[in-house]
């Protein structure tokens, strides 16, 4: 009876050491060991406006006198801080210039276009553009903490993102760090980031786009994982035990 209490506990044990979802059930975006990462390249400087974007636009006349010397209720005033957004077909639709294209513009090259359209209509247009919906997602130690992050800046790093959201925790990794960019379910590219030491940090310094995954793997912990894992096991053989050694 003892063997094969014995024979018991390790089929269990073996349960629960077999894999490593098991015991790191929370891990995300696993690649295997020889996986090519994509390289590190340059980024365009400025942003340039995509599909599916949402723009905050102002218009105003005479070169934007008003944004200065505004007071309710100006004439001058068009539009103030409305929210449009970038078609899938990359055009927008305005107030009295109907459908725009205007996808693959930067902002600079957006408001001087609008200003143009604008022009046959109103005295010196003015056109203030703002993307809102530009945003990073981060998860944090082995994906247990998640955050989604504005980007107000057109040039924001790495480092600044993760800044921005607490920093690293004791748990994380500084020098496993990856960036998913682009179509998640269609090849994305996937970086490597090593923050650990001075000379890779530089790498790091490279801008973020809209819509990148930031994810810090996380100590494993495996030690005190086992532990909670066996630990209904290793009560239940004990409470076997009781029994058999009362009766038996």
């Amino acid at each position: 009876m003892r063997i094969k209490l014995i024979h018991l506990l390790v089929i269990c044990f073996a349960i629960v050491f077999s894999s490593c979802k098991l015991l790191n059930p929370s891990k995300m975006f696993d690649t295997p060991a020889d996986y090519q990462y994509s390289e590190f390249k340059d980024l365009d400087k400025e942003y340039k406006i995509k599909p599916f974007d949402k723009l905050q636009v102002i218009i105003t006349t005479n070169d934007g006198a008003n944004l200065i010397n505004y007071k309710g209720g100006s004439n001058s005033q068009m539009q103030g801080g409305m929210e449009y957004i970038v078609e899938y077909d990359g055009k927008v639709k305005l107030p009295s210039l109907g459908r725009i294209e205007i996808a693959g513009l930067t902002i600079r090259e957006a408001e001087k276009k609008l200003e143009k359209e604008y022009s046959s209509l109103y005295q010196s247009p003015f056109v203030i553009i703002k993307v809102t919906n530009r945003r990073v997602f981060i998860f944090a130690d082995g994906g247990t903490d998640g955050s989604v992050l504005n980007l107000e800046e057109e040039n924001t790093t790495l480092i600044e993102a993760i800044a921005q959201t607490g920093g690293l925790s004791f748990d994380s990794k500084s020098y496993k760090i990856k960036l998913i960019r682009g179509d998640i379910n269609n090849s994305p590219e996937v970086y490597i980031y090593n923050i650990y030491n001075l000379k890779d940090m530089q790498k790091a310094n490279l801008l973020l786009k809209a819509n990148d995954i930031i994810y810090i793997e996380s100590k494993p912990r495996y030690a005190t994982r086992i532990l909670t894992e066996i630990s209904p096991y290793l009560s239940l053989t004990t409470t076997i035990l009781l029994v058999y050694g009362m009766f038996f």
